[in-house]
């Protein structure tokens, strides 16, 4: 049994699931608060549903590059590749999966399902398949990255309507997955060469690269700030100080890693900065939370 725990952990990349369930959930809670009280039912529908729909699309990459995997240091031990599971029981887990968390996001709205069902095509069925093609597939694949902003905004809703607020929480999180993806890219360039992945924007660990992923910091800094600017129908700010404070703080944080790895142009560089990431986002979405409660 602590096996079969394990390998599922693997085949739904339990770290990544854990984190776009977290950011949907956050922006579930805002979503709530916008409209003046949160349901916690609500909440754990989104959150187990989220989940499931988050490891399926997981278990379905996995499933497609499952040779491709064999190849590599860091995923040679996935379930599929290490023989602890076939294709067949990784398929059946994915389907169950997929469609039970379906099932149960249709039960807040249409849209939050939907949404869903679309982010697990362009993930498992766009995006995997032109990792080897060309690094476009980091612009494929930030869409449905950014996704979970969306799906937990309009989870608090009975009827979902497009505003800026999840457009916003939408394009920050897009924004942010270039020097996140990118980072990761560079760390691990030479286990994705073995399977002929092609991240980086110029598909080489050179000053392009480097500078690119720096300019994609900076331009995330404004877009951070943009809950600061939009006014919401009270007349408020959807965001106020606190949150300006610390997107500024992390953000200069965030451009100044960038710049080392396009001075410095190494490895140890490039994980500082893809830890940084790590912390960005959710740093953030807590800050926003939090100004948004407190207002």
């Amino acid at each position: 049994m602590r096996k079969f725990i394990s390998d599922f952990n693997k085949l739904i990349k339990l770290r990544l699931t854990l984190t776009v369930v977290f950011s949907a959930s956050i922006c579930f809670l805002m979503g709530s608060k916008f409209q003046g009280e949160i349901n916690w039912f609500n909440w754990l529908i989104l959150t187990l549903g989220g989940f499931l729909v988050t490891g399926a699309a997981n278990g379905f990459n996995e499933i497609i590059e499952k040779d491709l995997d064999k190849l590599m240091k860091r995923t040679m031990d996935r379930p599929i590749p290490s023989g602890n599971m076939t294709t067949g029981q990784a398929l059946v887990l994915s389907l169950i999966m997929g469609i039970s968390g379906t099932m149960l996001l249709v039960k807040l709205n249409f849209p939050t399902s939907l949404l869903a069902v679309f982010s697990i095509f362009l993930y498992a069925f766009v995006y995997t398949p032109m990792k080897r093609k060309s690094p476009i597939a980091v612009f494929i694949g930030a869409f449905p990255g950014a996704f979970p902003p969306l799906i937990g905004f309009f989870a608090a809703f009975n009827e979902p309507r497009i505003s800026w607020i999840p457009v916003i929480l939408f394009l920050i999180q897009f924004v942010w997955q270039f020097p996140h993806f990118w980072a990761i890219a560079w760390v691990l360039d030479e286990d994705y060469k073995r399977a002929g992945f092609r991240l980086l924007p110029t598909t080489k660990q050179d000053k392009t690269s480097a500078i690119i992923t720096l300019l994609t910091t900076i331009i995330l800094v404004p877009v951070s700030l943009m809950p600061t600017a939009y006014l919401m129908p009270s007349g408020a700010a959807f965001a106020g100080n606190i949150y300006l404070v610390i997107a500024l703080i992390a953000g200069i944080y965030f451009i100044w890693k960038a710049f080392l790895l396009y001075k410095n142009m190494d490895v140890a560089s490039a994980k500082k900065l893809m830890y940084t990431s790590f912390i960005y986002l959710p740093l953030l979405q807590l800050a926003l939370l939090f100004d948004f409660i407190v207002k």
